[in-house]
């Protein structure tokens, strides 16, 4: 079993590394991955309201919803801004 430590530290490296990527990115790129992000995070949210009836209440279950939630909130915004940054290449 994996002890609070090392996952402690994977998740102090995962902050370190997505820091370093996300500041190495063009801005040119950043409507692109942003997309596809979001395509990522929309199929989270199918697989995670897939698993809803096979589950029964627990703390997971409160957090998964927590997830869910945050999920949500990152798709919806995300096309917001992707709609947004594609809208300033239309013609007026």
């Amino acid at each position: 079993m994996i002890d609070l430590f090392s996952l402690f530290a994977l998740f102090v490296l995962a902050i370190f590394v997505g820091y370093e990527i996300i500041t190495k990115i063009p801005p040119t790129l950043h409507t692109p991955l942003m997309s596809g992000t979001n395509a990522i995070s929309g199929i989270a949210i199918v697989g995670a309201l897939l698993s809803i009836p096979h589950s029964t209440p627990t703390v997971a279950n409160i957090l998964g919803l927590f997830a869910l939630i945050m999920a949500t909130i990152n798709v919806v915004g995300g096309f917001m801004v992707t709609d947004r940054m594609l809208s300033m290449f239309k013609k007026k």
